[in-house]
């Protein structure tokens, strides 16, 4: 148990975060449309290559949660494995190991991926990774979340967790609740206490160590078509304290997603909560937030390549800041 321990808290060691390039090929598709580029198994490669290549990516970044295909695949000047190649920059490898979402009840979700996932999660390890992500998503609307949903979800994240743990990976656990919608901060508030609090009964139920996970929350935000949008200083009092009420402080880290916020809204946000005194170190684990830009940049042409490099270490670089309140 103390490996875990050892790397849970290097994962979010105090000015490093955690880069998500865990997009599945249609979520890549989509971005790649956005550039008028073609997703193919070889352009995939070369963009993750232009993103874990990048000069300096070591000092603000602690680890990579990568995606099935990526993990398989070459970094491209030495030939070897991703998995291998961060090693050697002393980055973390990570592996989603969620198999997507299902239908549950009217308007909910349920994440899958529990079937074979103890032999799934052996041969990452043997291959290199040293932690896993799972997302579980939570939908506000009208009378959701339900507790059942809830409840099922906090259950899955558990049992994956308690199944990495055997496996000698740390467990990335991520509640989502998503912010498409109407509602106010407050019901995101209410909405993102009841999923930790569910969350951590179940981690404790099922005998996980706390010491060994890393939490990826959402932030507490106004919904995205809310009339009324929380400013800087209200997201960060609200997480702060959703935090402080729902999360046992031996988890080592917080590492946020970002949720489909503007680059700079996720960068001072964190920013924000970092100026409050803490129980846990609080960093990133952004996917767009760390990538939009230099996808931008890059257009799916290698002589855009340093352009876009510098565009995605300009991101990681204010972020890693903002994980110490340095901006």
């Amino acid at each position: 148990m103390s490996e875990l321990h050892a790397v849970a808290h290097k994962m979010v060691e105090r000015g490093k975060g955690i880069l998500a390039a865990d997009e599945s090929t249609p979520t890549c598709t989509k971005r790649f449309e956005s550039i008028n580029t073609e997703s193919t198994a070889q352009s995939r490669n070369l963009y993750r290559n232009m993103l874990l290549t990048a000069d300096g990516i070591e000092k603000y970044i602690s680890g990579v949660i990568l995606f099935d295909e990526t993990f398989y695949q070459n970094e491209l000047s030495t030939g070897v494995t991703f998995p291998e190649y961060l090693t050697s920059k002393d980055i973390l490898p990570g592996i989603k190991v969620d198999q997507g979402l299902e239908d549950f009840g009217s308007g909910e979700k349920i994440t899958k991926g529990l079937d074979g996932l103890s032999e799934r999660l052996g041969k990452y390890y043997s291959l290199g990774a040293r932690f896993a992500k799972w997302r579980a998503v939570i939908t506000i609307g009208n009378n959701i979340p339900s507790n059942d949903c809830i409840i099922e979800n906090a259950k899955t994240l558990a049992k994956y967790a308690q199944k990495c743990q055997q496996a000698n990976l740390v467990p990335i656990v991520e509640p989502e609740v998503l912010m498409d919608g109407s509602h106010t901060i407050d019901e995101s508030f209410d909405a993102t206490s009841r999923a930790l609090n569910a969350t951590f009964d179940q981690l404790i139920e099922h005998n996980v160590s706390l010491q060994g996970i890393v939490l990826k929350p959402n932030m507490v935000l106004s919904g995205y078509e809310c009339t009324y949008q929380a400013n800087i200083e209200e997201v960060a009092e609200k997480t702060i304290n959703c935090l402080s009420a729902n999360v046992p402080t031996e988890v080592p880290g917080i590492a946020f997603l970002s949720g489909g916020q503007p680059d700079e809204h996720a960068t001072l946000h964190l920013n924000e909560m970092n100026k409050y005194e803490n129980d846990w170190n609080l960093t990133f684990s952004y996917g767009r937030a760390l990538q939009q830009n230099a996808l931008k940049a890059w257009g799916g042409k290698s002589e855009n390549l340093k352009l876009a490099q510098e565009a995605f270490i300009e991101r990681a670089k204010a972020n890693s800041l903002a994980s110490v309140a340095g901006l």
